[in-house]
């Protein structure tokens, strides 16, 4: 038997024991190390995504694991090998996958929440989804490399280069991926954050941080921007007041991308948009050369996975892992133990 974290309704997780089946034709077993807690989990959590994570689902698709065993045509995967999963399955003939861009298939499968994720001890997954990990990585840094690869799919969007001002607006752990990414392209980057403990953390790694609830943090802007404005803005909060932010701080020509999920509908200002000449960009997920180049971020200790990571708790205790999230107890990365019992 297995222990397995299944979303029931809404503010209920339950760790049940199941029996693990063994992995199918095409499919490999893995043996999962650890999965992060994102804010999609959270989401969920919160009975949002009801219409599409029905009662009984095992979620959670930030994670870690080793190979176990593999269904008996699968051939380039070795029991032991440490891996992520990139947790897309796309239709391959939709508009948007016949032009290349399969990660937002108009039918897109997302692992984790419209399929069986990886919050279980022993997760049977196609092979084609197995990201390669280097051996000597630690697990609990793999874990995060599902979220670096959202990271450097945002920082891509914007066409970040060496010689751009970067405004990163929420210092949670997408917020400090993004700000991690683009400085390794040698952006200078600032961010805005409203939580003291937040702001603390981004500074011990380096970052300069402004207080969003001040009016100085203006002024400061000014003085680094010498009064034009910054190249790119990451609205990663997900509230109204960041989005304003962002469009108000861009300079000429200006790049916002949207990182954050805003369900409700949002107002922007349109004439400043007009005005500046400003440039949207939608971020959603990540391709295959993104988790690549998370990998490597990792490997090369470009991104601080030690410093993210605030908790790690036993999958028997994983309520507990939601329950410090949505307190916002200061809690950053959440990581879930999925071999201790």
């Amino acid at each position: 038997m297995m222990l397995a974290a299944r979303y029931e309704r809404a503010g209920t997780i339950e760790v049940v024991e199941i029996e693990p089946e063994p992995p199918g034709p095409g499919e490999v077993q893995i043996e999962v190390a650890y999965t992060g807690i994102c804010g999609t989990d959270l989401h969920v959590f919160h009975g949002a995504m009801d219409g599409r994570v029905p009662p009984h689902t095992v979620i959670g698709h930030e994670m870690s694991g080793y190979v176990r065993a593999a269904g008996h045509d699968v051939h380039d995967w070795t029991v032991g090998d440490l891996v992520t999963v990139m947790p897309l399955q796309w239709c391959g003939a939709c508009p948007a996958c016949l032009d290349g861009n399969t990660h937002i298939c108009h039918r897109l499968v997302f692992v984790g929440l419209d399929a069986p994720g990886s919050l279980q001890q022993r997760w049977n997954v196609d092979a084609g989804l197995l990201v390669r990990v280097p051996q000597g990585m630690d697990p609990a840094h793999a874990a995060l490399i599902e979220p670096s690869a959202v990271a450097v799919h945002d920082v891509d969007r914007a066409g970040l280069s060496g010689s751009d001002i970067t405004l990163v607006i929420g210092a949670g752990p997408i917020g400090l991926l993004i700000a991690s990414v683009a400085r390794s392209r040698g952006a200078t980057v600032l961010l805005a954050e409203t939580d003291d403990g937040r702001r603390r953390l981004a500074q011990s790694l380096g970052f300069e941080v402004l207080d969003q609830a001040e009016e100085a943090m203006l002024d400061r802007l000014d003085v680094v921007t010498s009064s034009a404005g910054v190249d790119v803005a990451f609205e990663v909060s997900g509230s109204q007041a960041g989005l304003d932010l962002a469009v108000n701080v861009l300079a000429t020509r200006g790049r916002l991308v949207l990182v954050g999920i805003h369900p409700p509908s949002r107002t922007i200002d349109l004439f400043r948009v007009f005005w500046r000449e400003l440039n949207l960009h939608g971020a959603r997920v990540y391709q295959r050369r993104d988790f690549e180049v998370a990998v490597e971020l990792i490997a090369n200790d470009l991104i601080p996975a030690r410093a993210l990571i605030s908790h790690v708790i036993p999958i028997r205790d994983v309520a507990e892992a939601f329950a410090a999230l949505d307190s916002r107890s200061g809690a950053m990365k959440i990581l879930v133990d999925c071999r201790a019992r």
